[in-house]
């Protein structure tokens, strides 16, 4: 390789290093071209399996201050710079090294730190960003609805807890407001049914 091509593929091996926000090195002695093919698929849109020669590598991570891969660049490497979900990519790597045991995964780094490959393992075990974020909006969601409910009672029930929370947080503490919500709450649920019987009493005395 002529000095104009390694020192292109330095930079851009250190650009990557530096806008990937993980990477884990492999090795892949024994995979053909399709398993590797398989597996570049399998990542396609949370990382770039990129084969790489070792010697440039070393040189590229020292540029990027990388030190997660001191002294594992042997052997045939190939390094997945993950962009997208690392969680994702874990999961990927870590599913294939299953099916594929010639595919040996020999350490990462994420957001500035070193991982095993146990901990590789760990993060393939996490819950994806989009299950995480789906979590979160039902809860949200749920709490949104008890909102709207509180608002959307009468003026009376609304009064009816607050004056129960005010009561109890004077009697016994702060600490004794939640059983005392509860309470109140039970006590808006069962109101409107007192409420219409009490209409309905009053209907028939009129007639």
């Amino acid at each position: 390789m002529a000095k104009a091509e390694k020192a292109a593929a330095i930079a851009e091996l250190t650009d990557k290093f530096r806008t990937s926000g993980a990477a884990v090195l492999t090795e892949y002695r024994g995979l053909s071209v399709k398993q590797l093919t398989d597996l570049r698929n399998s990542l396609r849109g949370n990382a770039t399996f990129a084969v790489v020669k070792n010697t440039l590598t070393e040189l590229a991570a020292k540029e990027a201050g990388v030190t997660a891969f001191d002294g594992q660049l042997q052997g045939p490497s190939a390094i997945a710079f993950v962009e997208g979900d690392p969680v994702e990519a874990a999961k990927g790597l870590r599913d294939f090294a299953k099916a594929n045991p010639l595919l040996v995964i020999k350490g990462g780094v994420l957001d500035g730190k070193t991982l095993t490959p146990e901990e590789i393992t760990k993060l393939a075990d996490l819950e994806s960003r989009e299950v995480l974020l789906a979590k979160l909006a039902g809860a949200l969601q749920a709490s949104l609805s008890q909102a709207v409910y509180l608002f959307a009672a009468p003026l009376s029930q609304t009064a009816r807890v607050v004056d129960a929370l005010r009561a109890k947080v004077e009697t016994e503490g702060p600490a004794a407001a939640a059983p005392a919500a509860e309470a109140a709450e039970e006590t808006t649920d069962e109101a409107p049914a007192a409420e219409a019987t009490a209409d309905v009493a009053e209907g028939g005395d009129e007639s």
